[in-house]
């Protein structure tokens, strides 16, 4: 969200831009509510709200919206219904709010980037009416998006935070994707020619120092995600000590299983209960048959995303299969 709305204030600070929010879905739609896209000027689009034919036609909508400065409501239609017009097969629907954002919103853009970097709770209000303009509730903490009939009311929250402990060659990976994937990335190492900003990309904060200035570094109310992929397990220990002592909603170490069960050992013997030790996830990932350390950290950011939306981790393909005909059976 934080990359959204700098990226979106860097189109500003140019010309006025409109502004996609799926405020409705209904049935199997590609995006959540509350997705976002933004379309500027000759057609250049920022963020997603599904791709395709439903899309586009909202893109279409907003390019006259960018012209005319008319706020409304988009509706597409995914239910592949043969009687009507519709822009895709999903099986459900989706309703857009389109809105011009123009220049003189930057301000407002620059205060929602304040407060998603600060960690300040904050609400962004979308009036539907005509002449009402979008606005900030500072210090005010909504625990999900509110769709009524007369606003949008969208709950401002700093992405999650992965702590990448240890900057060997599944950090780098892992450090990518978890960044694409929407995560805050810190990557900590004692080792300074491991922790250097040349082997990390300009938008991974990255400490050569021990872990306790990683966790200073992060306010302790924050989502917080840990990954240990460090060089050998006396290097686990104290990280997991000071990551069990603080609210943290998924901890990974990576390793062989007689790595972890030693590790685990050593932490019960220090007198950290089992059910705590219960909550770590190790070894690290999920079983995809990963050996490269590119595979590796594709295992863990999978875990990573199956923890954070609440996905179970099976494949898709068998959650409804078809009952299809067999077409070799001489009975049909």
């Amino acid at each position: 969200m934080i990359d959204f709305y700098q990226q979106m204030a860097t189109e500003l600070a140019q010309g006025a831009v409109v502004l996609a929010t799926v405020t409705q879905v209904i049935g199997s739609a590609p995006r959540e509510l509350g997705a976002k896209m933004l379309v500027c000027p000759g057609g250049k689009l920022i963020g997603t709200i599904g791709g395709g034919a439903g899309e586009a036609r909202a893109c279409d909508h907003a390019l006259r919206v960018l012209v005319s400065g008319e706020k409304q409501f988009v509706e597409i239609d995914l239910s592949g219904n043969p009687q009507r017009e519709t822009q895709g097969v999903c099986g459900g629907r989706m309703q857009v709010w389109l809105e011009r954002w123009p220049q003189e919103s930057l301000p407002l853009v620059r205060q929602i980037l304040q407060s998603l970097e600060s960690h300040q709770a904050a609400a962004l209000v979308t009036p539907f009416q005509a002449g009402a303009s979008p606005y900030l509730l500072p210090s005010t903490p909504v625990a999900s998006i509110q769709v009524t009939d007369e606003s949008l009311i969208e709950p401002l929250t700093a992405p999650p935070t992965l702590l990448i402990v240890g900057a060997g060659h599944v950090a780098v990976p892992l450090a990518c994707m978890a960044q694409m994937a929407g995560f805050q990335v810190i990557v900590t190492d004692d080792r300074p020619e491991f922790a250097t900003s040349e082997r990390f990309s300009a938008e991974i904060t990255v400490l050569a120092a021990p872990i306790t200035q990683a966790l200073n570094s992060i306010p302790p109310q924050h989502q917080l995600y840990a990954a240990l992929v460090t060089r050998g397990y006396l290097h686990d220990l104290e990280p997991l000590q000071l990551l069990l002592q603080r609210s943290t909603r998924y901890i990974g170490m990576i390793g062989s299983r007689k790595r972890v069960q030693r590790v685990q050992q050593a932490l019960l013997e220090a007198g950290y209960p089992p059910a705590q030790l219960d909550q770590l996830y190790a070894p690290i990932g999920l079983d995809i048959g990963a050996l490269t350390p590119e595979e590796i950290a594709i295992s863990i950011c999978a875990e990573l995303i199956q923890v954070r939306r609440g996905g179970s981790g099976n494949p898709l393909s068998q959650r409804s299969r078809p009952q299809l005909a067999d077409q070799s059976d001489p009975g049909l």
